[in-house]
Parts: structure tokens; C-alpha cells; sequence
């Protein structure tokens, strides 16, 4: 259970209330334009989306994490080289699809976050898309088995990751509703369906 600002002690309500407070956020990160004030690729646009989302409800939101995490028999980036590896993905290329999913999976492999990783990351990823090649992933088209097992694999062989969002690109890159149905579905890969954002902004 994460120590969080809402003071609940309960793992499937603080998931629920996670789940309604940043998608909410999420939208209105569209609909505000904040993205635009971002540069693309750097580790200071993820922190910012990462603040966005989740700063009303943990004290770490934006904060590079301080201890050890894993994901099933995957262990993320050890805390000791995080910082290093940090500067290392920000150097990286970042001219085309190829470069930017490279980096991406890279920044996946870091997961420099105690939580909400994996959402903040594909609004990254989309920010890097739009500015450098005019494109976003629709992630309506992204079936959750094939994405999380092409991430699972993505660090030793990436060729599955890039087929894969590859076939969901789109040009639509200022669609409202291309988006919030991405960030459903974003949210979906990690378990968070509890609430859709159309419901939520209608609220």
C-alpha cells in the first residue's frame, strides 16, 4: 500500500480514486494546451506529466523514486544508476519512429517513478511523435495482450514494440477524442478501468 495525500489505507479505493483524479487531469492537460509547453524527449516533460497527473495524490508525483521496484521477474533500473541512466536517454536521437520507440523503451527500462509509470510515459511518447514526425499512437488500435507482452520483450529484442505502434499511428494528432480514448485504454493496460474519461469530464 503507497502512502498517499488522500489518507486512504484501502488498495482497491486508493486505485479507484487514482484512477478518477488523473484522468481528469489528463484531459485537462489536453484541453489546457500543456503539453505544448514541454520540450519533447526530455526527462523534465515526463517528470512534468508525472506532476500533473499524480500531484493530488502522492508526494512523489514528479520525483525520480528512491527505492527498488520490479514488475513480475523484471527488475527496473537499480536506483544507484538511475540518475546516470537518465542522462544517457536524454542524449539519445530522437529524429524518427525508430529513435523515439528506442527511447522510449529505454526510459521504460528506467522507470524512474514509484508509480504511474507506464501512463505517463505513453503521453511522452505521444508528445515526441506529434513534434518530431507529425504522428500519434491511437491506442484504441493497441490490443493490451500483444502491447504488454511486446514491452515485456522490448528490452532485448524491440522489433514487436515498433510493429506494433506502428500499425496504430495516426495523424490526428489535436483529436479530442483519439485521445481520451487512448487514455482509457492507457489506463486499461495497467488495470485502471473503473471509470472512462468521457464519463468523467461529464461529471
Amino acid at each position: 500500500m503507497i502512502e498517499n495525500k488522500l489518507g486512504i489505507t484501502n488498495s482497491s479505493e486508493l486505485a479507484r480514486e487514482e484512477e478518477r483524479i488523473s484522468k481528469k487531469k489528463a484531459v485537462e492537460m489536453f484541453e489546457n494546451k500543456m503539453l505544448d509547453r514541454l520540450v519533447p524527449g526530455t526527462f523534465a516533460a515526463l517528470s512534468e506529466i508525472h506532476r500533473i497527473l499524480f500531484e493530488d495524490i502522492y508526494e512523489f508525483a514528479g520525483k525520480v523514486r528512491k527505492v527498488n521496484i520490479a514488475k513480475g521477474n523484471f527488475r527496473f533500473a537499480p536506483v544507484m544508476y538511475l540518475a546516470a541512466s537518465l542522462e544517457n536517454i536524454e542524449k539519445m536521437p530522437q529524429t524518427n519512429f525508430d529513435e523515439i520507440i528506442e527511447k522510449y523503451v529505454e526510459m521504460n527500462v528506467a522507470h524512474p517513478f514509484r508509480e504511474g509509470n507506464g501512463r505517463s510515459m505513453r503521453i511522452w511518447l505521444d508528445h515526441m511523435l506529434k513534434n518530431e514526425i507529425g504522428r500519434v499512437v491511437d491506442w484504441n488500435r493497441v490490443d493490451k495482450g500483444d502491447y504488454l507482452l511486446a514491452m515485456e520483450r522490448s528490452p532485448v529484442k524491440d522489433i514487436e514494440i515498433k510493429f506494433l505502434l506502428k500499425n496504430a499511428l495516426t495523424d490526428k494528432t489535436d483529436d479530442k477524442y483519439i485521445y481520451m480514448k487512448g487514455i482509457d485504454n492507457s489506463y486499461n493496460y495497467e488495470g485502471y478501468n473503473a471509470y472512462s474519461t468521457e464519463e468523467l469530464i461529464n461529471n
